[in-house]
């Protein structure tokens, strides 16, 4: 047997024992009559010693021994000399005094170092060679972290009464949101596949088929634009349930991330009770539907205060149908003229036009004595000093305190003002990243307008039911209804997305026929579903948290989401590591029936 022990079981319960360890050489020291190495598998790291007094030949063979050789150990398990156990790593009170040494592969310079987890490496690097980046002890801790969590949760949903059922890769393109890849047919040439971007459809017909309580752990697809929560490909925990309403779904949700929290991971801890707070109530204070609840900074609408300013600058965005908002930050007002630059330009690149601020001196006794020398203002000369009070007493600032206002439409302001406040906590320190703060965002709107094809669009899918007192809403206010819809947020991230589904034929169509569908158009992309619910369909809902996003806010070394999955692409969408996309050979073009235009 070429092992038969774990670096990190090696334990003083095994001292005087003779055993076999295999893996990879971290680090190297030489110390005289003896050397050092760090061997490190799978489980860990450990110690092993090289003396000549105990065997000669592994002594010489082990100072030719080089970063990521791959080899075999056999020797006796010895606690450390007194001052040098290293409490950090499980087998740091012991070392293994080795006897042979074999050496089973050399491996060549690395391209960077594998025992230092600093992420200084340029990211197309540790993608082009991936396999050696996941040698790395954080990287590894990651993948590891993914299985046992991923783990837990099959084993929840199980004792809970889940089926997992696995549904197909190969599909039907289905409007989900975000462009299909799709994959061409050579047995049906002309026609194509869909690979899912959820399995959306398929857990409703399996609610149709009986089996009441489904989940997949699912690998979905979307032809979208990537950044640091997105992939091309990404996995999801896919749940649909029948016979429930909302509170059901979120109480299984709620229990199931308790249960994670406290069991597979010991560095996190949960803040909050999982409130559910309306979708409206987050984006007037927020002004986001995925707000970080760590920390306060609530948004301040000053719309109202901006429709009698003297100004223009907040003005004319609220006669164009915009917004004013503010953030008042106590202790603020000792930033720099630099660093209040720093904040005007981090808006201005977020679409914003600019942003204004009121500084409030620390030296003022109180606010009911304010002149204008006690304040430093990018508005000084265009807002009176009654203007410039009313905000302070309706933002409730103190002395020290330093507001920020933006006026402009309500998408921009809302968007680099939420983004400001979470970057003002970061700068601050205004949270424990240790925490976790879910919160349930309900009442989401079912219909939102979009502008560029002039149109109401589903907010999220759809499937989705509205409240059952809005659907005469349908033909007169499209833009009043409020779905029967649930997101989990956590730390400014979602999570899950999740609604109590349509169940009836008759109903779904009503939202066919008003988002434009006709009678061929709803037969061809939905009627597997429409004809399923004309058969007993049962009351259902779902939900599918993100496994990758989970997993980024339980580590305390990743930045975005590739670096909880094993081989990730780039922010352009490309795999360095083996260079796709990438052309195909013309033989397997013609196979497929495909011919490739000029391409600019």
């Amino acid at each position: 047997m070429i092992k038969d022990t774990n670096c990190s079981d090696v334990i003083l319960d095994k001292e005087g024992q003779t055993i076999n360890l295999a893996g990879w050489v971290h680090k190297r020291r030489d110390h005289g009559g003896l050397v050092f190495i760090d061997l490190r598998d799978n489980s860990g790291i450990v110690q092993v010693v090289f003396d000549q007094g105990i065997s000669e030949k592994s002594y010489l063979d082990a100072q030719t021994l080089r970063p990521e050789w791959v080899v075999s150990i056999k020797g006796k398990v010895m606690p450390r000399p007194a001052g040098t156990e290293n409490t950090r790593i499980p087998s740091g009170m012991c070392e293994v005094h080795c006897s042979e040494l074999e050496v089973l592969n050399e491996s060549k310079t690395p391209p960077f170092e594998i025992s230092d987890d600093s992420d200084n490496t340029d990211e197309q690097i540790r993608l082009r060679y991936r396999y050696l980046d996941l040698r790395k002890s954080a990287m590894h801790q990651n993948i590891i972290l993914r299985h046992n969590v991923v783990k837990h949760i099959r084993e929840f949903l199980s004792q809970k009464g889940f089926m997992e059922i696995e549904t197909p890769i190969l599909i039907k393109s289905t409007p989900e949101g975000a462009r299909d890849f799709v994959v061409p047919s050579r047995m049906n040439p002309g026609t194509f596949y869909a690979l899912p971007q959820s399995p959306q459809q398929l857990k409703q017909l399996l609610m149709v088929s009986g089996f009441e309580k489904y989940f997949q752990i699912a690998r979905c697809f979307r032809d979208e634009d990537l950044r640091g929560d997105r992939q091309l490909e990404h996995t999801q925990l896919d749940i649909e349930m029948s016979f429930v309403n909302e509170d059901d779904v979120m109480t299984l949700i709620k229990d199931l991330y308790t249960e994670i929290i406290e069991n597979v991971v010991d560095n996190r801890t949960i803040v909050g009770s999982f409130p559910k707070l309306s979708y409206d109530d987050v984006m007037d204070k927020y002004g986001t539907d995925k707000p970080d609840l760590r920390f306060g900074l609530e948004l301040i609408n000053l719309t109202e205060i901006a429709k009698t300013s003297s100004a223009h600058v907040l003005t004319n965005p609220i006669n164009e149908g915009g917004i004013a908002k503010a953030l008042m930050i106590p202790g603020l007002n000792k930033y720099s003229r630099r660093q209040l630059d720093d904040l005007v330009a981090f808006v201005k690149t977020r679409g914003g036009k600019g942003l204004m601020y009121i500084g409030i001196s620390e030296e003022l006794s109180t606010i009911d004595n304010l002149t204008i020398e006690d304040i430093r203002s990018s508005v000084s000369k265009i807002l009176t000093i009654d203007e410039i009070k009313s905000i302070i007493d309706f933002t409730n600032a103190s002395p020290g305190s330093l507001i920020l206002i933006m006026a402009d439409s309500s998408k921009v302001v809302n968007t680099c003002m939420s983004q400001l406040r979470n970057e003002i906590a970061e700068r601050e320190e205004l949270f424990d990243k240790s925490e976790m703060a879910f919160a349930f965002i309900t009442n989401f709107p079912v219909f939102e307008w979009d502008d560029d094809m002039n149109n109401w669009q589903p907010s999220h899918h759809l499937f989705t039911s509205p409240l059952e007192k809005d659907w005469d809403l349908l033909d007169t206010s499209p833009g009043d209804m409020r779905a029967r819809h649930y997101d989990l947020v956590c730390n400014g991230m979602e999570l899950a997305s999740g609604s109590i589904r349509i169940h009836s034929r008759e109903k779904l169509e009503k939202i066919l026929d008003f988002l434009g569908y006709d009678d061929e158009s709803k037969i061809e992309r939905f009627g597997q579903l429409l004809e399923a619910l004309e058969y007993g369909a049962p009351p259902h809902g779902g939900i599918a948290p993100g496994i990758d996003r989970l997993i980024t806010l339980l580590t305390d070394n990743a930045e975005s989401i590739r670096d909880v999955i094993a081989f990730p692409k780039t922010q352009s969408g490309s795999d360095p590591l083996f260079g796709t996309p990438s052309l195909i050979p013309k033989e397997q073009l013609e196979e497929l029936h495909i011919m490739i235009s000029e391409i600019d």
